[in-house]
């Protein structure tokens, strides 16, 4: 490659909607240009480094029996109607319809559709198991695209199937898969740390997240200071067990109501109050939509806690927040509601253990401006709505609890790269995709699934590896390994660039040339930048002594090597440092 030749539109302005240093290396380094909110072209040099992600990403799965496959983005919306992911997915889809009026959507994963494929093509036990993979173009419609490549509406995923007649053959390719996911972030050069993780929208009953710690990360890390657990925060588990004893007291007397003019928020009524939030009861309520309407549901947790719907979806449904105008019409009063609103209106109470303790709690009285002070559950609920209320672990976990194990707990932010399934038969079942066994007994077949986003681990690389001056790609995944810089492309530094390009080329390197008419300080500003790991600078004088300048983009310092064997030494070099660590 030769710079002048390629498209690299590099630039020393850091774009103003950029806040992330991921997004803006993107952007400056020439690597992907936005073309509306959440679209981006991919340029030369990003799009060569997309490549070497997903060929390692495939190598991978190969290496497993994994076959790829290419699977429709344009799919039936009646597939995800069966699973009833077109409810729960919702806004995110991006649906559309055919000149017949038939309603297609985007695809943003390809469970129903993978499905559908095995359900038509295998029927015994005696071709199972088997793991179909793909890397695809996703479509979801984010409501809020930001932060470059993290949140997107199109972007490129990974996404792998696997299809078992037992659970045994099941946790087998699951632990396959979950090797293999640590082998492709170690090769792509990345840390990437397990973490139990909640299915979401997915489904399955256990999957993991690889997560890269990360300060622009959206994702909060949830682990065990001696390192024997880490959870992501929808999933994390509370160990700390609290009795009556433990429970925040409010010393607010007797019950009574209390006029609270202006105070909506939980800090403005506890400073009115002059209360901690921990004896405030968080009152929230959601809905379910069903054929007579909406259902509605009111969860409680302590006022500095705050409410996992991740927990709420797994011990309720698909319950989303409520509707303000739809739950005012019903009779709720938002921002004010008590759990005693129950007695009065249709709804079910879904309590955390730790609000449950309180006997002596404030709370809004579903009035506008307007608490309850001294509240007590077995005085102010009706024993009936009591007894049938849902009391669950509803609340993320905060860094006062512990472990499971009993260990104390850190919280730090990541980029989620990856995520395992076990899915069970959530989709067979749906979708009617059985298989006959040894007996001609017919069953669901039983499923996991496995993604990757590649461009999150670019993210990552250009997130914890980048310095003031650029990108510093990892090997296995920079767009070129080596790149050649003459202080001006004439002459001798000419001959001597064109060769090295040539033999760096048949030894199997990605090489560019600076073949530019540019000031060498300009030339050496945008070699920072684009973050190639080896340079070579020509110069008169290193020539004349026949030396060349290396210099590596993560070291300060540049040696003067000779110019003769040169390239098989860079070649080693490389080979050496973009093999699998150990």
């Amino acid at each position: 490659m030769y710079w002048s030749k390629t498209l690299i539109p590099t630039s020393r302005e850091v774009p103003a909607d950029a806040d992330i240093i991921s997004h803006q290396l993107l952007i400056r380094a020439g690597l992907v240009r936005r073309i509306s909110a959440g679209v981006y072209d991919w340029l030369p040099l990003g799009w060569k480094s997309m490549q070497k992600i997903m060929d390692i990403i495939r190598q991978e799965m190969n290496a497993i029996d994994a076959q790829e496959v290419h699977l429709p983005a344009l799919l039936p919306a009646e597939l995800w109607k069966q699973t009833g992911r077109y409810t729960d997915y919702g806004p995110l889809l991006f649906k559309l319809k055919d000149r017949k009026g038939s309603e297609m959507i985007l695809g943003p994963t390809h469970e129903e559709c993978v499905t559908e494929l095995m359900k038509a093509c295998v029927s015994s036990h005696k071709q199972l198991p088997l793991t179909l993979y793909q890397i695809q173009g996703k479509f979801r419609d984010e409501a809020r695209p930001r932060n470059g490549l993290l949140r997107v509406r199109e972007f490129f995923m990974k996404d792998a199937y696997s299809f078992h007649s037992s659970l045994e053959s099941l946790h087998e390719t699951y632990q396959a898969m979950y090797q293999a996911y640590v082998r492709i972030f170690k090769r792509c050069g990345i840390n990437a740390v397990p973490v139990e993780a909640d299915s979401g929208p997915i489904g399955g009953d256990a999957s993991h997240e690889f997560i890269c710690p990360c300060d622009a990360g959206e994702d909060i890390i949830v682990r065990a200071v001696d390192g024997s657990y880490a959870a992501n925060l929808e999933r994390a588990g509370n160990a700390r067990q609290l009795s009556a004893a433990d429970a925040p007291v409010g010393n607010t007397g007797a019950s009574s109501r209390v006029s609270t003019p202006g105070a909506s928020s939980i800090a403005d009524v506890c400073n009115f109050l002059k209360v901690p939030q921990s004896v405030l009861i968080k009152t929230l309520v959601y809905s379910r939509q069903s054929d007579d309407g909406p259902r509605w549901l009111v969860a409680c947790v302590r006022g500095d806690h705050d409410i996992n719907e991740a927990k709420l979806k797994k011990i309720a449904g698909n319950v989303e927040l409520a509707d303000e105008p739809a739950a005012r019409a019903a009779g709720f009063t938002i921002g004010f509601t008590g759990p005693h609103i129950v007695n009065v209106l249709p709804a079910q109470l879904v309590i955390d253990p730790d609000a449950l303790l309180l006997t002596d709690a404030v709370t809004g009285d579903n009035e506008v401006d307007v608490h309850l002070t001294g509240f007590n559950w077995r005085e102010h609920i009706q024993e009936d709505k009591l007894h049938t209320a849902r009391i669950a672990d509803i609340r993320n976990i905060t860094e006062s609890d512990k472990a499971p194990n009993g260990a104390a707990l850190v919280f730090s932010k990541g980029i989620e790269l990856g995520h395992v399934f076990k899915l069970g038969t959530k989709y067979s079942d749906a979708l009617a995709a059985t298989f006959l066994d040894d007996r001609q007994k017919s069953s669901s077949m039983i499923m996991g699934c496995y993604g990757i986003g590649p461009g999150r681990i670019m993210v990552a690389a250009l997130e914890t590896l980048s310095d003031a001056d650029g990108i510093r790609w990892p090997m296995s995944i920079a767009p070129c390994h080596v790149l050649i810089t003459p202080i001006k492309y004439d002459g001798q530094a000419r001959q001597v660039a064109d060769n090295l390009h040539t033999e760096l080329s048949q030894l199997g390197m990605d090489v560019l040339v600076d073949d530019r008419d540019q000031r060498p300080g300009v030339k050496f500003k945008d070699a920072d930048l684009i973050g190639i790991p080896v340079r070579l600078v020509l110069g008169d004088k290193g020539l004349a002594a026949g030396q060349v300048e290396v210099k590596l983009r993560h070291m300060k310092q540049a040696e003067m090597l000779p110019l003769e064997g040169i390239a098989r030494h860079i070649a080693d070099m490389v080979n050496k440092s973009r093999s699998l660590p150990d």
